[in-house]
Formats: structure tokens, C-alpha cells, sequence
């Protein structure tokens, strides 16, 4: 192995080790590494790499959503679209598994944050499920896994920061891309619930009437509209991604404070205040893995990575199984944002190599972190939804199995058929 991947390996991992943010530990093992080539001066490569690598037009998209989340998630916009879901599939054996699952699948969607869709979902249905006898991790693991389908299904800040690193990929395209990869992983999500509570006396909920359904509809409307407006906006030519953006805090601000009523214009520096913070730290892990792709690039890090995995198997098949192991080990230890920006740099040439789209491949890559959302020792879906559920890491083994084998084989279902990916880009031409 090359020393300065050495290097840069030993320095980010102890770094990781110790607990220093992750965006500190890219920067600092970047810094060090570039000093230890002695070609370059150091401090102006790693500032020139952090500068550039935030100065991109689509990044700007990445605040405008985050804000729009925020006001969302703050807007009473969870409770409506739990009352719909309840009123479609409530009525069946096992429903309420069933709605917390499809409104965690919307509300990430929406917010485009999945630990806000834990936190928010999760602290109204986890106690209602186990006043039904689901019991509380059972409860905790449908929410947890559920909220990580959202980041697939636009718009999705991680899908921006991919096409940044990637170059030359569609962020309409990869919008468009994870719909139906969205949708099938929460599926699988509900087939295992179907499976675990089959058994169980959970019984049933209220058949909803038509009215009941037509107002739950009309009331949640207005939030999944969000949806609407930004992909409709972007394959109509209104507006770019990045304008979408804009419009979307437009409209999120709109929603909360004149249609729901349920955000306050004193609220709102508030709101400003905790964006600007989310913001900033993915600001800077974008900017400081700049550095990072600076040093893999000099080291022919992906060319060395792409011949190492071509001299296992020339097979796609098996090639592809390697990078979604590889992955799923990474999202354990890795937040997704970093992750991203890592690793795109590493196995997007060989995957190219091997003939697979881009966006295919970013879609893949994003279902390979959402799970990681869900694991020990990083992953934050858990984490906020123990605290939610008032419960430990080591309880929710259990449960979580089940949810682990269903979005594993969805997983590996968006993998394998490309065109669960690339079919609504290519039917709008994308």
C-alpha cells in the first residue's frame, strides 16, 4: 500500500477513534497527508480543495432544503399524514405497523431527513403501537428502518452531494431515479411487519369510511404536494434543481405559518438559526472531502481500487455483491453524507467499467447507507429512535433482523434490476 494512503487512513481512523467530528477528522488526515508529500504546500492545497469544493451552483440546493425540512417538520405536517395513512391501511390485522411505515416513508421524503422523521413519527406512533400490544421494540424497529426509506424518495440533500462528487450526473435524474426504490424498500419493510404480526393480537383498526379517507387526503395534501412541485417544477423546465429548492422553502414557510398555522413568526429565527448549523456541517465535510478526493486522485487510489476488484471477478455480478459488502460495512462506521463524498470517488470508475449507469449506481449506493442509518455504532435513525422509544441498542437486536433482511433484499433487488432505477428517468428522457 502506498504510504500516503497509509497515512491518511491511520490519521482518519484514530481521529474517527477518539470522537472528533467526522468533518474534522477528513480535514486533519487530508492536511497531513498532503504535508507528508513535500511536493506541495500543504495548507494552500487543502484550503484551495475546501473553497472549490463548496463553491458548486447545485450545492447551494443543500440549504434551501434543509430549511424547508426544518419548517416542514415544524409545520404539524407528521400528525396529517399519519391520520391518512391510518385512514387507508388502520383497517387491516396489523395496520398501525402499516402507517407508521408509509408516514415515515412520506414525512422523510418531505423533510428530507430521516432522524427528524424518527423523532417526529416516532414520538406519536411508538406509544400508540405499544398501547396496542406491539410491543416497544418491535415498534422502535418498524419507525427506525421506515425513516430511512424518505432519503431515497426526492428530495433528498445526499442524492445533491452525489452528483457534485460524481460529475456530470442529473440531480433530476437521480430525484426521479429513487422513487421506485423508495417505494420497494418500504414495501419489503411492510412485508416483514405482515410476516411478524400475523401471529400476534394486535387485531385491527376501524374501517375508515370514504369521507374519513377523502378528509385525511385533503388534509395531507398540501404537505405531499411538496413533492409534486419540485419534481413537476424540474421536469417541466420551470426551475432547476437548485431553484427547486427555493421554492420549496417558499412553500414550506407558506404551509406552516398560513395554511397549517402551526409555525409562528417568532419561530422562524429559530428555525434559521438550527438549518444554518445543519447546513454548516455538511458544508464543511463537503469541503474538507474535496481534499480527501484530491490525495485519492494523486495516489491513483481508484485505478488501484478498480484493477484489485477486477483481478478478483471480471463478473458484474460478483463485482457489485463485493461493493454492496464493502458499503454496508462503511455505513456501519460512516455517517452517509461522508460516506458519499468518500467512497463515490473510489468504486463510481469501476462500476462505469463495468457498463453500469451512474445514476443506477448512485441509487444503490444511498439504499447501501440507509441501512447503515440503522446499525451500531453510528447509525443516528437508531440512536433517536432508542431515545424516542425509551429503550437500548442491545433490546432491538431482535426486532431489527427481520427489518435488516427485508431491506437487504430490496437492496439487493435495486441492484440487480436496473431498470427499478432508470425507468422513470428515461421515460421523461433524463
Amino acid at each position: 500500500m502506498d504510504p500516503q494512503v497509509l497515512i491518511i487512513l491511520i490519521f482518519f481512523f484514530a481521529l474517527l477513534v477518539i470522537n472528533v467530528p467526522i468533518a474534522i477528522c477528513i480535514g486533519l488526515a487530508s492536511f497531513v497527508t498532503i504535508f507528508s508529500l513535500g511536493e506541495v504546500p500543504s495548507a494552500y492545497i487543502t484550503a484551495q480543495r475546501l473553497s472549490t469544493g463548496i463553491g458548486k451552483f447545485p450545492l447551494l440546493a443543500i440549504p434551501f432544503f434543509i430549511l424547508s425540512g426544518v419548517l416542514m417538520g415544524e409545520g404539524g405536517m407528521a400528525r396529517r399524514l399519519m391520520d391518512f395513512a391510518n385512514s387507508v391501511v388502520g383497517r387491516f390485522h396489523g395496520g398501525l405497523a402499516y402507517v407508521n411505515t408509509i408516514t415515515c416513508m412520506l414525512f422523510g421524503a418531505i423533510s428530507g431527513s430521516a432522524a427528524a422523521a424518527v423523532s417526529s413519527i416516532g414520538s406519536a406512533m411508538i406509544p400508540g403501537m405499544e398501547e396496542k400490544k406491539y410491543g416497544r421494540e418491535f415498534s422502535v424497529a418498524v419507525t427506525t428502518t421506515s425513516a430511512t426509506t424518505g432519503l431515497l424518495i426526492p428530495p433528498s440533500n445526499v442524492m445533491i452531494v452525489f452528483a457534485v462528487v460524481a460529475g456530470n450526473v442529473s440531480v433530476a435524474a437521480l430525484f426521479l431515479a429513487g422513487v421506485l426504490p423508495g417505494i420497494i424498500m418500504g414495501s419489503f419493510i411492510m412485508i416483514a411487519c405482515f410476516f411478524l404480526v400475523r401471529k400476534e393480537d394486535v387485531g385491527a383498526g376501524k374501517v375508515a369510511s370514504v369521507k374519513e379517507v377523502l378528509v385525511g387526503f385533503g388534509s395531507a395534501l398540501p404537505s405531499l404536494m411538496l413533492i409534486i412541485i419540485v419534481l413537476g417544477g424540474i421536469l417541466k423546465g420551470i426551475f432547476s434543481a437548485t431553484e427547486a429548492s427555493a421554492v420549496a422553502v417558499a412553500y414550506a414557510f407558506i404551509l406552516g405559518t398560513v395554511i397549517y398555522r402551526e409555525v409562528k413568526i417568532k419561530d422562524i429565527s429559530r428555525i434559521v438559526l438550527r438549518a444554518a448549523k445543519t447546513t454548516a456541517v455538511v458544508m464543511l465535510m463537503v469541503g474538507a472531502s474535496q481534499a480527501m478526493s484530491w490525495i485519492l486522485t494523486y495516489e491513483q487510489v481508484p485505478q488501484s481500487v478498480s484493477q484489485a476488484l477486477l483481478s478478483i471477478s471480471e463478473n458484474p455480478i460478483v463485482i457489485l455483491l463485493i461493493i454492496n459488502v464493502l458499503l454496508l460495512i462503511v455505513g456501519i462506521f460512516m455517517d452517509m453524507t461522508a460516506a458519499v463524498l468518500i467512497f463515490t470517488p473510489i468504486f463510481l470508475p469501476v462500476v462505469i467499467n463495468l457498463g453500469m449507469d451512474p445514476v443506477h449506481f448512485g441509487i444503490v449506493m444511498i439504499a447501501n447507507l440507509c441501512i447503515g442509518l440503522c446499525t451500531p455504532p453510528v447509525g443516528t435513525c437508531l440512536f433517536v429512535g432508542c431515545s424516542v422509544g425509551n429503550t437500548t441498542i442491545a433490546k432491538m437486536i431482535k426486532p431489527l433482523m427481520p427489518m435488516f433482511v427485508a431491506m437487504v433484499i430490496a437492496l439487493l433487488l435495486i441492484t440487480y434490476v436496473p431498470a427499478i432505477s432508470l425507468a422513470l428517468p428515461q421515460l421523461f428522457g433524463l
